[in-house]
Parts: C-alpha cells; sequence; structure tokens
C-alpha cells in the first residue's frame, strides 16, 4: 500500500496508525492551519519513513512542521517523538506529569514493556501546565486541555476548523492500570471534561474517528456508564 493520508477536514488529515504506518502505532494526525503545521503524537517510531510520505501525500510539506503535540507518554503515541523531532527539527509539546517519563524513556509508565519493546528518550520542549493552555498556530488557536486519568498528564488537544470543533482525545476508551499510574477519578472528570466541550470531531487513537455530536458524545458516555 502506497503513502496516503485520511482528511477529516480540509485542514486536518490522518497520516499514521494501524493500516496507514506501524500496525502497533496508535493514529497520528496531521493539522495545518494557514500556512503552519503541527502533528498530534508520534506513533511508537518503527514507521517514520511512512508517516513522512504520508505527509508529503496529503500535500503537506514535512519541512513545515513546528510542533509535535503528544497526548500522553504511552509507548504507541510517545515512542517516535525522537525520531521525528530529529527528523522535522519540531518542538515537543506535552503536559509536565507525563514529561518526565518521556524524557526518561521509562519503559513501564510508558507501557512499552507491554509491547516488549523500549521507549527512546526525547526530549519535551515545552512542558504543559495547569488544567489548559492555549497554543498558536498560524494565528489561530489549539487548545491544550489537561485530562488526567488515564495517565496523570493526559492531553486532549481542541482546534475549530471549517466551523466545527475538532478534539483530538486519543486514549478516551483507556485503559486503566497501576503501572501507568492511572487514577479511576480522575479518568470520570476528565471523561465529563470531554463530554463539556461538545465538539463535533472526536480524533481517538484507537477506535478511529467520530463525527457529529451525539456520536462523539455517545463514544465518551459509553466510558462513563
Amino acid at each position: 500500500m502506497g503513502p496516503r493520508a485520511i482528511f477529516i477536514t480540509d485542514e486536518i488529515c490522518q497520516v499514521g496508525g494501524s493500516g496507514l504506518s506501524a500496525p502497533n502505532d496508535a493514529a497520528v494526525y496531521l493539522v495545518s492551519l494557514d500556512g503552519c503545521a503541527v502533528l498530534i503524537d508520534a506513533g511508537c517510531g518503527d514507521a517514520d519513513d511512512m508517516i513522512l510520505a504520508n505527509l508529503e501525500a496529503a500535500g503537506s510539506n514535512p519541512a513545515r512542521i513546528e510542533a509535535l503535540l503528544l497526548t500522553h507518554c504511552h509507548y504507541d503515541h510517545a515512542g517516535g517523538a525522537v525520531g521525528l523531532r530529529r527528523r522535522l527539527g519540531c518542538t515537543v509539546v506535552a503536559h509536565a506529569l507525563d514529561a518526565p517519563f518521556i524524557e526518561s524513556g521509562d519503559d513501564v509508565v510508558s507501557a512499552a514493556d507491554w509491547y516488549g519493546a523500549s521507549l527512546a528518550p526525547c526530549v519535551v520542549d515545552r512542558k504543559l501546565g495547569g488544567a489548559r493552555e492555549e497554543l498558536t498556530l498560524g494565528g489561530r488557536t489549539i487548545s491544550a486541555i489537561h485530562i488526567p486519568g488515564h495517565s496523570p498528564g493526559s492531553v486532549a488537544y481542541l482546534v475549530e476548523s471549517q466551523q466545527r470543533k475538532v478534539v483530538f482525545a486519543q486514549d478516551v476508551h483507556g485503559p486503566l492500570h497501576p503501572s501507568l499510574l492511572s487514577n479511576a477519578t480522575d479518568y470520570r472528570h476528565s471523561l465529563q471534561r470531554l463530554l463539556e466541550l461538545d465538539a463535533d470531531i472526536l480524533c481517538e487513537g484507537h477506535y478511529g474517528i467520530f463525527e457529529g455530536r451525539e456520536a462523539v458524545a455517545g463514544f465518551i458516555r459509553r466510558f462513563l456508564d
């Protein structure tokens, strides 16, 4: 299968994940706003070449990627961060509560050992803190919203594209596990916070893309019930 991308809006597409890059990769999304671009998550690092080829298939010059926004520290989302940072020269962004596990290459908290693999340590250039931070891309805003529970520093990214609110909340489904430092109470509060965003599109890490507010809310509520 050759390089390809799955467009969600004219500005947003999926360029990585199972079927697009490596089988163990969580979804990797490209957001292009006003001539600037970011990637959301990096996969596990086994298919960087394919992710870059998919970027080009989407009509995006890899040199335009300004930042890699990590949703959390887990291997299938952050394992490719060091390689993409090196090849793209982009800034890596993650929450301060997950950054230590990314920077140290912690194989337990990152769940790399679940895959029989190791997390390659990666510098986190910008550490997010607090409940919400605003990031600027091409004169537009991406909101980084802290949604702890699955991991201490899980983050959802919210952006408006073509009059629709798009939320990237990669592991809405969990799982929760002591080795991941998961917290069930935080998780339920975070799911409620995601519902309150009233997003039109949800881009999840493993379950795909949900379009329409009813479909988005219905998926999130599955894990509250």
